[in-house]
């Protein structure tokens, strides 16, 4: 099989499958299928937890592709067609997380933090996977073999050739490895060790309300690489415009206004540090700027949606009868039945789900929880027929997920709205049906780049079918595992007084839970939102002072995860229902994204840069930065994803993300506070006699250097050095 002449871009007149249809190897076999499982929930929780810090997420195939080539060339020869189930069940894992949490997180944004938990997460994140699977089944022959040659499918393409040149003898998995292990090492010295600050920082006396930092992570560097100096220079470019321009400007003409809080913040602007600033006025812009880029981003693509879904609705009626007369190996899918009856399923467990164990407070009418079931399968086969295609076109990365979700979300509330329905038990409704919808349109995109990669290589659909429904279903439970972890672990607890009359509570003030319990004394949970005397939150108020004691900071929305897409996702949603909205500021965020377009720069990367934290968006631009390097010492114009560089920052942001959940573990273990949220196994694991904290030594042994600015940037030199040295050396 190694002689065998193949190109994955010949012509659609002469391309011919790697593996020919009648030729028959080990495909779906139980090591593929459970090593696919295990890098679906490994690449699950990794693209979590990056994606809620860096509001971003980059491909997993491929990473997968060449590390499932070593892993079971070392347990025996391995079939490309076994490499391939491996990787297309393995990257389930990604793409739904990336769905999942662009949308669910936004039920804290909404004031249901204390219903954020895993039994909340998993059966959203396991209806919309299934959905978005089901409905690429009758779009695969249109999309992947009819129009072979006309849609690229870029990732698809380039996992196919890794594939290949792996049967033939190359190796590509070590330069993940490096990435994974010196990153690792890394990652675990500046967090958990705390050898060295993990965000130096500079916040100058001649430029108040300015902040330079860097929040050095492994992660970040290997993103901003892999996305190239273009877009993380735009991203960068956002977060230069709200943090060293619009923030010194607030903090300028600010001072003018004393001691007299100006909505929506309840702190006087000449108080507020930075931080205060990013949260109380630049989120509320950069979530309007995100808006209207992501609708921008919608309309430019609006001609492929016509056309998408034009094709899509006359291959579906041309396939009525013909899927279960296929006639070769590579030609089988599963029946469109199976797309029939699991769409009413889908619908039935959304009733269910919504009817009888519905979130508390967010109560809603049978008849509105099928109507919910209804949008979710309309808007879904709507969405993943555009996704797909688009993925086709441009890339699964250029998918513009985020604005399909807030078009759901628009429609949904909108009718919403005219129906009367804007409690907030209706913007959790409106929520469902934009996460599920997210979802589907997420793992859609993913989805028809592994079956690209599979028609290319020879695979069977029908079995990769079955392997990406296994992904979706495993992973699902470390994308909810991870969410729900991230949220404890970075939580806290923070002192406070707020004298408040629970008789007569402001309006957007409300009370969320009667009995909640924080180290053995009862409080009630008041949540805020949209309020002009309370800040948005979520608050423990004693009934014994009359006050407000505590904020309770959920973790997700907080500097170290401030889930960017979410926080827009309820934006929208209370903007359209309950008109609760600091429009001036999002109407700022709109018009600097309008400036941005009009001068010929594509706005979404820039929206989400306007949004981080400039820590996060310097790290990435560093990432960028060493990528141009690369390319101009060596010559090449362009890195492809299976460069040597892409492969290491791979490496990267695996080992930042899985050393990064074991910090926030350690975390937990340190804290002496065992909050109601925490899982009983947990609670017992923290009363074992020994502590985590001997973990964090780094100060003793370091000293000073351990919070000095210059010590950490220098450490991260040598980080970027050694990708810029594995970028450069070619592969073996």
């Amino acid at each position: 099989m190694a002689t065998r002449q193949w190109s994955s871009t010949a012509p659609p007149g002469e391309f011919q499958p790697y593996v020919p249809a009648e030729e028959s190897l080990a495909e779906f076999t139980l090591r593929a299928v459970v090593l696919g499982s295990l890098f679906g929930l490994l690449f699950g929780a990794v693209t979590v937890y990056v994606g809620l810090r860096a509001g971003l997420t980059v491909s997993a195939s491929i990473p997968i592709a060449v590390l499932s080539i070593s892993i079971l060339r070392a347990f025996g020869r391995s079939t490309i067609l076994e490499n391939n189930i491996v990787q297309t069940t393995g990257s389930a894992g990604e793409s739904l997380a990336a769905g999942v949490m662009f949308t669910i997180p936004a039920l804290i944004f909404l004031g249901f933090g204390s219903e954020f938990t895993f039994w909340r997460i998993f059966p959203l994140a396991l209806l919309g996977g299934w959905l978005g699977v089901l409905f690429m089944i009758p779009l695969r022959r249109q999309l992947i073999v009819k129009e072979h040659g006309n849609l690229t499918f870029p990732e698809g393409t380039a996992c196919a050739d890794v594939l290949v040149a792996g049967e033939r003898g190359g190796s590509f998995a070590g330069r993940v490895f490096w990435g994974l292990g010196l990153g690792g090492i890394y990652t675990f010295l500046m967090n958990t060790i705390q050898a060295w600050n993990p965000q130096p920082e500079g916040r100058p006396d001649w430029f108040p309300g300015a902040s330079f930092r860097a929040t050095i992570t492994s992660e970040y560097l290997g993103v901003g690489y892999i996305i190239g100096p273009r877009v993380s220079g735009i991203l960068f470019a956002g977060g230069v415009i709200s943090w060293l321009l619009i923030m010194p400007a607030i903090k300028f003409f600010g001072q003018l206004s004393g001691n007299t809080p100006i909505y929506p913040s309840t702190i006087p602007i000449p108080l507020m540090t930075p931080d205060d600033m990013w949260r109380q006025y630049i989120r509320p812009m950069g979530a309007g700027a995100v808006a209207a880029a992501g609708l921008i981003t919608l309309l430019r693509t609006l001609p492929t949606i016509i056309s998408a879904l034009r094709a899509g609705l006359k291959d579906v009626r041309a396939e009525g009868a013909g899927t279960a007369t296929a006639k070769s190996r590579i030609d089988r899918d599963m029946s469109i039945r199976v797309v029939i009856v699991g769409s009413l399923v889908i619908v039935a467990l959304m009733w269910l789900m919504l009817t009888f164990d519905p979130i508390k407070g967010a109560n809603t009418a049978w008849y509105q929880n099928l109507l919910a079931g209804i949008f979710v399968v309309f808007f879904g086969f709507l969405f993943v027929t555009v996704a797909s295609r688009i993925s086709g076109l441009l890339g699964n990365s250029s998918n513009p997920v985020s604005g399909m979700s807030i078009a759901t979300l628009m429609a949904t509330c909108a009718i919403f709205f005219v129906a009367g329905w804007t409690a907030p038990n209706y913007a959790v409704l409106a929520l469902v049906i934009g996460g599920v919808v997210c979802t589907a349109a997420a793992i859609a995109g993913a989805t028809s780049q592994d079956l690209k990669t599979g028609y290319l290589v020879g695979s069977t659909p029908v079995r990769q079918q079955w392997g990406l429904l296994i992904g979706v279903t495993v992973s699902t439970i470390a994308i909810g595992a991870t969410l729900n972890l991230m949220n404890t672990g970075l939580q806290k607890y923070v002192p406070t007084q707020i004298p408040l009359n629970v008789q007569a509570m402001p309006s957007g003030v409300k009370v969320e839970r009667e009995v909640y319990t924080h180290q053995g004394k009862t409080y009630a949970l008041i949540n805020s939102l949209g309020s002009h005397e309370i800040p948005d939150g979520e608050y423990l108020y004693d009934p014994q002072t009359k006050q407000i004691e505590i904020q309770w900071v959920q973790g997700i929305g907080s500097d170290k995860a401030p889930a960017p897409q979410a926080r827009l996702m309820a934006t929208v949603i209370n903007g359209i229902l309950n008109q609760r909205l600091p429009w001036r500021l999002v109407l700022m965020g709109v018009a600097l994204v309008l400036a941005v377009e009009i001068l010929g720069v594509r706005s979404l990367a820039f929206a989400v840069g306007s949004y981080l934290s400039i820590g996060t968006t310097a790290t990435m631009f560093a990432g960028g930065l060493v990528r141009w390097l690369v390319e101009t010492t060596s010559k090449k114009s362009d890195e492809g994803e299976a460069s040597p560089g892409a492969l290491y920052s791979s490496g990267l942001i695996a080992a930042g993300g899985v050393f990064g959940l074991l910090g926030i573990i350690i975390n937990l273990l340190q804290d002496p506070e065992i909050s109601t949220h925490t899982p009983q196994w947990l609670t017992s694991l923290l009363r074992l006699p020994w502590r985590a904290d001997l973990f964090a030594f780094g100060p003793k042994i370091f000293g000073l250097l351990a919070t000095s600015n210059l010590f950490g940037l220098f450490m991260f030199i040598l980080l970027a050095t050694s990708l810029f040295y594995f970028a450069r050396k070619k592969l073996n």
